[in-house]
């Protein structure tokens, strides 16, 4: 009786949530006006940013940007050559500009003052507001090397004049960046911009500076970049927004938060979730440092960055000169794209360690990208949450079988532990001994539960790093990779937001109910020990707990996550009503293990290690007690 009046109130308390958010759904709709505004608005941003695009189109350099300047006057020569020694040479006749260059992935600036890039943009992608996304602009990125002159100067390559060049042959574009001493004599920045690529080839060289740069002192190649926002939750986007490096020969690790230092690296990425930038080597850097900082304090005020890196690397001189051959890699952080470089670049892509790392490249990548290849993204969800609850249902079999067999013992165990009240040794003797005649233990269905955990984990990596699902829609939901909203708050609850996902939900209720399945039966056949906590109370209050810390953690989280967990919980309570109802008979199984119980069973090492030991600790206790 008390089980039907559960289920009513059950009943009745989901009906009223949902009443309530069908209330604030209907309240918190926009009107048509509000709408049209929004879409206006929209579209306007959407234009502007649009006619800078066409501006920088018009502003590809050609050859006779590069002439040579005149206009220095002998005092400004003066002063240019107290200030920078040799490289004086270069301030005169460098220009004050930008060079441009594109192929058909990238869209590149390059600051003729320090010869970096100073503008990348990723042509093919948009972000959550339709804003062309873009890895480098308006001053977020540095990149300086550091040096000693013989005339007891400290020079920053990034405030010093580079003269640039650009030849382009077929489908590469040679741009060439050079801080000379004389046009014999120069540091070179030397990039190699490819069709189809978003790898840029790039060099640091010295010609005839071996007698201007000072070996005895360090030179530091210093990089720095603050990430640009992409997504539509900032603190989502912040979780897998970290640096990366490879180092000692294909081992990878990263720094979310704080410093590190590295030997023997072939690599370093700002991982900014989706999105990556990677300065690689052909020969090794030592001594590595790199850091990151979170600079999102509070989301609704820090909205711009994500977090900020820096990197710094010491250069070897090489008979005096500089030689460092090294690529930039600026572009998705796409585990296919990754991977077809054969650097060791995949593992900016969190599929999680070990054996987690292992289900997720060889069974779910392929799986899903073979899905996902004739069928819309939201579809290949479902149906490969399908086939990994079909091909684990035999792993729920014997949990659930397991649990009808102590349910089935449940009066024995009961007896034996009134019998032997007073003597708890003698209780857990009797109690092993019948579980093993039987066929059943508390162990049966735990290590199934086990089987399932890696598969459970190695989903939950999966989903968030899958870059086929960035801005894929399904049902009511625009971007697979992101929340979904069904209404909007007027107030910000702590950890939870301002909006109201629906997927959280339904997965929320979805838990509650296979929770009840499943742990009504574990109250039932787990046996109350003696000086234990109460399991059965426990198991109640986590089939609440779990749905609440489901709609609260999830609710900013991808929603193709969150449509896994509503399908998986779905599928796991239809095949415990199958299995329950249909396959499990518990007259025949009760008859199977009477007839085990007259069969003399042979105990395994554990079983018999444990029995042992307790019976020498029985022995113990009865000496002591003869003693008293």
């Amino acid at each position: 009786m008390e089980e039907k009046k559960l289920d009513l109130n059950s009943i009745i308390g989901f009906v009223l949530i949902f009443a309530i958010l069908a209330y604030m759904l209907w309240q918190n709709q926009p009107t048509p006006e509000q709408i049209e505004a929004q879409e206006k608005a929209k579209q306007e941003q959407v234009e502007a940013q649009q006619k800078v695009i066409e501006q920088e189109q018009t502003l590809v350099t050609t050859a006779g940007d590069y002439a040579v300047g005149s206009g220095a006057d002998s005092l400004q020569i003066v002063q240019l050559k107290n200030k920078l020694g040799a490289f004086a040479y270069s301030a005169i006749k460098s220009k004050d500009k930008e060079t441009v260059v594109e192929s058909d992935l990238l869209a590149l600036k390059f600051n003729n003052k320090g010869g970096y890039l100073s503008e990348v943009r990723l042509k093919e992608f948009v972000d959550y507001d339709s804003i062309p996304i873009f890895m480098i602009k308006d001053n977020n990125a540095s990149f300086n090397i550091n040096f000693g002159t013989t005339d007891s100067r400290i020079l920053n390559t990034k405030d010093l004049p580079f003269i640039p060049s650009v030849t382009k042959n077929a489908d590469i574009t040679v741009i060439s960046m050079k801080l000379k001493v004389s046009e014999s004599q120069f540091l070179e920045y030397r990039y190699e911009l490819k069709e189809g690529d978003y790898m840029i080839d790039f060099a640091i060289r010295s010609q005839g500076l071996s007698n201007i740069i000072n070996s005895s002192q360090a030179i530091n190649l210093d990089w720095k970049l603050k990430g640009f926002r992409h997504a539509k939750s900032i603190s989502y986007e912040n979780r897998y927004t970290d640096v990366h490096y490879d180092y000692e020969d294909g081992k990878a690790d990263y720094t979310r938060d704080g410093e590190d230092d590295i030997e023997d690296v072939s690599w370093v990425g700002y991982k900014q979730h989706f999105f990556s930038s990677v300065l690689l080597t052909d020969t090794r850097f030592k001594n590595v440092k790199v850091k990151t900082e979170n600079l999102v304090e509070d989301e609704t005020i820090d909205t711009v960055y994500t977090k900020s890196f820096a990197t710094t690397i010491p250069l070897e001189l090489q008979g005096g000169e500089i030689n460092q051959a090294m690529d930039w890699y600026y572009g998705p952080s796409d585990f296919k794209v990754l991977d077809t470089y054969n650097r060791n670049l995949d593992e900016l892509v969190p599929f999680g360690w070990g054996l987690f790392g292992w289900i997720n490249r060889y069974i779910f990548m392929p799986l899903f990208g073979f899905l996902g290849g004739f069928m819309p993204y939201g579809i290949a969800i479902v149906v490969m949450t399908i086939l990994v609850k079909i091909l684990l249902s035999f792993v729920q079999y014997k949990q659930f079988l397991s649990q009808a067999k102590m349910k089935i013992l449940k009066p024995e165990l009961d007896a034996i532990r009134e019998k032997h009240k007073d003597n708890k040794m003698k209780s857990q003797q009797e109690t092993m001994a019948l579980q093993t005649k039987a066929g059943a233990s508390p162990m049966a269905g735990c290590l199934p539960a086990l089987i399932q955990l890696p598969v459970f984990y190695a989903l939950f990596q999966f989903f968030p790093s899958a870059f086929d699902l960035r801005q894929k829609s399904f049902l009511w939901v625009e971007d697979l990779s992101s929340y979904d909203v069904i209404a909007n708050l007027p107030f910000n609850i702590p950890f939870y937001g301002n909006h109201v996902s629906l997927f959280p939900i339904l997965a929320s209720i979805a838990i509650f109910f296979y929770m009840r399945l499943t742990t009504g039966q574990n109250m039932q056949s787990q046996p109350q020990q003696e000086g234990m906590p109460d399991m059965g109370k426990m198991m109640k209050y986590m089939m609440y707990f779990s749905p609440i810390m489901m709609l609260f953690f999830f609710n900013n989280y991808a929603s193709g996550l969150s449509l896994y967990y509503f399908i998986s919980n779905l599928i796991s309570i239809g095949i415990i009503l199958v299995i329950k109802n249909f396959i499990l008979d518990e007259d025949k199984i009760h008859a199977e293990m009477q007839e085990k119980k007259k069969k003399p069973k042979k105990q395994g090492r554990f079983q018999k290690k444990m029995a042992d030991m307790m019976e020498q600790a029985e022995k113990q206790k009865q000496a002591q007690q003869k003693r008293k």
